[in-house]
């Protein structure tokens, strides 16, 4: 028998929609450069503009990173493109009745790194030395370990960011004396070069599914796409960041919120812990769990489970602004 050539639908590029800022792109083509060496077929990127991306107001006062979540997908539900790519730490906790992600890559480097004027650490910076960074959890645990220094509200790509330090963009002033970003981002940049410090996940925890990436698609996906997205799935980094993002969904808590996990798999057993810090004075309240994967059929949610409920018995309510008092 003949086999049955191959349709049009099976043969036409893949469109994969992304943001158009220089790391959505970056991160975008890794996951296109993946996805065209399973199938064989193009992948082209198609850029999409989002609100967030051309407004003039900061970015908390339109809605947060959700402005940018939310176009992509409506391109993606509209039929604009056939697959998507989000940072995993900017996605909503809550399922979408009509998309799944696909696939989860291999996580990359979840710790946050500083970029400090000099290359000293930031331990050794000067009493009233300011350090950028337009994230409430980072805000808070600068607070806490290092009081006597002035943080800094901070907006703008990595680029800006970074030249609020190191001075090297025309038009922007370095004014500041440190910057705290994301590893993952700079590395995927091709700018880690700069990092003058990698900040530990024991002290420094990280937002829930940092350096992770989602990749989404319609709900039903079939042929060579969700192909490439089976074997492009991370399972030991969608079990960890299931896991994490489900302690941010069991607070009823926002991308945004003052609150960092990190789940990792060892042996067997997943490990997760995580910490609520309160955004004006630095206060924390802290938990750690560990199980069996092969003991349960949903060891992320169990995990999360436990570990919230002890955060709220010790008061993580009343800490920072969460909806998961119970």
């Amino acid at each position: 028998m003949t086999a049955a050539p191959p349709s049009a639908e099976d043969t036409a590029p893949i469109r994969l929609g992304t943001r158009g800022s220089a790391l959505a792109l970056a991160q975008s083509q890794r996951v296109a450069d993946s996805i065209a060496a399973r199938t064989g077929l193009e992948v082209e990127l198609v850029t999409i503009t989002t609100h967030g991306d051309t407004s003039p107001e900061p970015l908390a006062s339109i809605g947060g990173a959700g402005v940018f979540v939310t176009a992509v997908r409506e391109a993606l539900l509209a039929g604009e493109c056939d697959v998507v790519v989000h940072s995993l730490k900017d996605l909503p906790t809550a399922p979408h009745e009509e998309l799944v992600i696909g696939a989860m890559p291999k996580r990359a480097d979840a710790r946050d790194a500083a970029v400090v004027a000099g290359g000293v650490p930031l331990a050794e910076l000067a009493a009233g030395a300011r350090v950028g960074t337009g994230s409430p959890r980072r805000r808070a645990q600068l607070r806490r370990r290092f009081p006597e220094l002035e943080v800094v509200e901070l907006r703008g790509n990595v680029d800006t960011r970074l030249a609020r330090v190191l001075g090297d963009r025309e038009g922007v002033a370095a004014d500041l004396d440190a910057v705290i970003l994301a590893a993952a981002g700079l590395e995927r940049l091709g700018r880690d070069d700069a990092i003058t410090e990698h900040l530990g996940i024991d002290g420094w925890p990280t937002a829930p599914g940092q350096g992770a990436l989602a990749v989404e698609v319609r709900r039903g996906t079939r042929g060579p796409l969700a192909s490439a997205l089976h074997s492009l799935d991370h399972s030991p980094t969608r079990t960890a960041v299931e896991a994490e993002r489900a302690v941010l969904r069991l607070l009823e808590a926002g991308c945004s919120a003052p609150l960092g996990a990190h789940a990792f798999l060892d042996d067997g057993m997943l490990f997760l812990a995580a910490r609520v810090y309160s955004p004006e004075t630095g206060e924390q309240v802290s938990s750690a769990h560990a199980l069996y994967v092969a003991d349960t059929r949903t060891p992320g949610e169990d995990a999360a489970a436990l570990v919230v409920d002890e955060l709220l018995r010790q008061g993580a309510a009343d800490l920072a602004p969460l909806g998961g008092a119970r």
